[in-house]
């Protein structure tokens, strides 16, 4: 399993509750998508099952690949572990996954717990992520939380915690992981990447704003000419619309569809760093821009909304800070 870096306070606050022999059972891994929430909460339910079998002398929360539970867990066979995620659609060619996670999914937990562990006392539960369960799903889940069986434990991953059943977060104890510095960021794209230029790193670390998932999504997108245009929107505006049509056109096309979630992903973070630069009225007006930008950006693919007329939109929320348009207002 990859290394974890950065995220050392929620290490040792998952060790020290480890080592307490009081660890919660429910804890709820949350922060930006792309900074290792998912490799966390797996490392996390590992090092459980790990030193169930006995203690471990490795640091944070890793286990050693050469253990009895990192070679099964490897294979996708431990019998103690079971990871809960969007299944692949029956009907998908190109292994388009399902919208969420269902609830005949969290009824397969029963078939964890309804046996005695097999390698030690604990059993472990990875839900990645539990923003996808569906609403009867989540409800199936809380009866696992408000009265889990012994020795268990379930890792939350979540995007949005804000969005989640109250009496969901309320039985979960959060550990909240921040985007990663530059020089972890580096490590991390070095780790996943070793065939990339320093050159590129550097780009990718400049790009995917403390994320390591989300740089490696952005790799061969050309982020560099997005930000480019959004640039020019900003700077220049867009009076005869033509910018914002040719931009809309590029990234309306089925092949270009990682290009657009990009833009759906950099376009708010662009505004958010205009507002950065501003004060007073202008400072307002590009908070505005940007909760515009953050909901339409965060709702395009969740409700199917046509990419062209999203570009399009988005981008004339960036026009609409360029100076002239300010002026014309």
């Amino acid at each position: 399993m990859n290394r974890l870096h950065g995220h050392g306070e929620a290490v040792a606050a998952f060790r020290a509750a480890l080592d307490s022999g009081r660890l919660h059972h429910a804890w709820l891994v949350s922060g930006p998508e792309g900074v290792g929430k998912s490799l966390f909460a797996m490392k996390a339910a590992l090092r459980v099952l790990a030193e169930g079998q006995g203690k471990l002398d490795a640091p944070g929360i890793d286990v050693p690949d050469s253990h009895s539970a990192a070679r099964l867990a490897a294979a996708g066979s431990h019998p103690d572990l079971m990871r809960l995620e969007r299944l692949v659609k029956e009907t998908s060619s190109t292994g388009e996954l399902a919208r969420s996670i269902g609830i005949e999914q969290v009824r397969g937990l029963q078939r964890l717990f309804s046996t005695t562990a097999s390698l030690s006392p604990w059993r472990a539960v990875v839900i990645d992520a539990i923003d996808d369960l569906e609403r009867p799903a989540a409800n199936a889940l809380l009866k696992n939380l408000e009265e889990p069986p012994a020795h268990s434990v379930f890792l939350l991953v979540s995007h949005s915690p804000a969005r989640l059943l109250p009496t969901i977060r309320s039985r979960c104890r959060q550990l909240r992981l921040s985007p990663l510095d530059d020089d972890a960021m580096a490590a991390a794209l070095r780790q996943a990447l070793p065939d990339a230029e320093e050159e590129e790193i550097a780009e990718l670390v400049r790009v995917g704003e403390g994320a390591p998932g989300r740089a490696i999504a952005f790799r061969g997108l050309d982020v560099a000419g997005l930000d480019a245009a959004m640039r020019a929107l900003v700077e220049d505006g867009d009076p005869t619309g033509g910018r914002r049509a040719a931009l809309a056109q590029s990234l309306s096309l089925k092949s270009a569809q990682p290009r657009y979630e990009a833009f759906l992903t950099r376009a708010p973070s662009f505004i958010a760093a205009t507002a950065r630069a501003r004060r007073g009225a202008e400072l307002a007006e590009a908070l505005r821009a940007w909760e515009r930008a953050s909901d339409l950006a965060s709702g395009a693919v969740r409700l199917s909304l046509e990419p062209q007329s999203v570009v399009y939109e988005l981008a004339g929320i960036l026009a609409g800070l360029a100076p002239r348009a300010r002026d014309a207002a």
